[in-house]
């Protein structure tokens, strides 16, 4: 295999190596941390290079490719596996809850940067169908506690991590992570190279995989190659349903303070219908904390119900898997609201499904973004902000009709991070503004909704100002 800077020498350099094979710069400084070019830009490469198959295939040799081997001996200290649709198999050492056939950790596998906060990320309904790999080492240092939950439980599958977990580390803490774990039936698996695994799923993209750890210590490879390929993978599939609220409730709590409890400590002033999708509770936190009056409502409720509540309002919440999968029952909801000129905010799920209700479309990523040190630029303003994402899916900003605009950008792949209507008032980010990674670059998003609601007051709004 030729060398990769030779290969981008070649291309006339990185930024032009990125124009000719339509990624983004930073996509080709990976090609030179991983010492490899994925497939699908090889016929790109050799057009534009006049080099050969040959000098763009890696060597037999190769140690980045050591990790995609199948590897069906168990070594001596291993009780626990991550299996993947490919036929990959990583060894390692169990943690959490056992596997068995009605409790096995099944689903998309995905990788996450963030170097804090894996409560909540496991926490997150966003995660949903999906098994987390942490690229950061050490989680669990800190253990969990009761405040830092997104939900009222664990939505993540399963996790993996490389090293063992530690005892926790901080005065906040009142269990253990493995305990944590073990007492909602999550498993999880240490001693993984989490560096290679996440190369794997860079450069082929997500899919299928397993963590099983049998008590028993017996692993039948066929019947659980058998279960991941049965199961049908996120594209198409309809997570809201399984994640949402079970029925209509208010939300009153505040953002954290230091040294205090949650009460609200802002007078609120406008009524707000919030759509659960899949949503954190740091959000509704977020919206309080701006004069928010928060009526949260299942995903499946209907227009008619909304309206009964007169908002000035409707905010719609992140949320899992496919948002095609649920257009047929959010889609003619947020058209009739649309309709009716109320002012609407969306993140993550509900920002593609914004999108959907405008006309546009969505597609799954090849690479989902997940972790908290994602670069978005706003095209007003030109500000660039560090933000936390989870999302394996997108909105294409070429399919929006005239009547909407695209807003914001990833500055690593220039994928669609944020819209806005130009006939109604209605806008969305893909990204979470509520989770701080900036610390505070996005918090105006929740200031811009109350601004909206100002500038187009409901009869509920106008019958307090009388």
């Amino acid at each position: 295999m030729t060398d990769i800077d030779t290969v981008i020498s070649k291309l006339g350099g990185i930024e032009e190596a990125a124009k000719i094979t339509k990624v983004s710069t930073e996509a080709i400084r990976k090609w030179k941390q991983a010492h490899a070019i994925p497939s699908k830009h090889w016929a790109t490469i050799i057009q534009a290079t006049g080099l050969t198959l040959k000098d763009l295939q890696p060597n037999e040799n190769n140690d980045n490719d050591n990790f995609a081997k199948l590897n069906n001996t168990r070594p001596a200290k291993a009780d626990a596996l991550l299996l993947l649709k490919d036929g990959t198999i990583f060894w390692g050492i169990g943690f959490g809850a056992y596997s068995s056939e009605k409790n096995l950790a099944l689903g998309e596998i995905c990788f996450s940067t963030g170097m804090t906060g894996y409560q909540e990320t496991l926490t997150d309904p966003s995660f949903a169908g999906q098994l987390i790999t942490f690229t950061f080492p050490h989680i669990g240092n800190v253990g969990t506690n009761n405040d830092d939950n997104e939900a009222n439980k664990i939505f993540a599958k399963g996790l993996i991590v490389k090293e063992k977990i530690t005892e926790p580390s901080s005065w906040r803490s009142n269990d253990h992570l493995n305990h944590w774990l073990k007492k909602q039936n999550i498993t999880g698996i240490y001693g993984i190279d989490t560096r290679n695994l996440t190369i794997l799923i860079r450069e082929k993209g997500p899919q299928n995989a397993l963590i099983f750890w049998p008590e028993d210590k017996n692993f039948d490879i066929v019947y659980l190659q058998e279960q991941v390929k049965k199961w049908p993978g996120l594209q198409g599939m309809d997570l809201a349903k399984e994640v949402t609220c079970s029925k209509s409730y208010l939300w009153t709590k505040d953002i954290w303070y230091w040294n205090s409890d949650t009460k609200n400590k802002n007078q609120t002033h406008y009524k707000v219908v919030a759509i659960d999708y899949g949503a954190k509770h740091n959000i509704f936190r977020n919206l309080v904390n701006v004069g928010c009056n928060l009526i949260i409502v299942p995903a499946t409720t209907t227009a008619e119900e909304i309206l009964s509540y007169n908002p000035d309002g409707v905010f719609l919440s992140n949320g899992p898997a496919d948002p095609a999968a649920t257009a047929h029952y959010t889609v003619p909801v947020l058209q009739e609201l649309l309709k009716r000129n109320i002012p609407i905010f969306g993140i993550c799920l509900g920002h593609q499904l914004l999108a959907l209700a405008l006309g546009g479309k969505t597609y799954k990523l090849e690479q989902g973004h997940r972790g908290a040190n994602q670069p978005v630029k706003d095209l007003k303003t030109g500000k660039v902000e560090i933000t936390s994402q989870n999302h394996g899916f997108a909105v294409d900003p070429k399919s929006l009709p005239d009547t909407a605009h695209e807003t914001h950008i990833n500055l690593f792949d220039h994928s669609n991070e944020g819209i806005a209507s130009d006939i109604y008032p209605a806008f969305s980010v893909q990204y979470h503004p509520e989770a701080s990674p900036g610390p505070t670059d996005s918090h105006y998003l929740f200031k811009r909704f109350v601004g909206l609601m100002d500038q187009h007051p409901s009869s509920f709004k106008k019958s307090l100002s009388n």
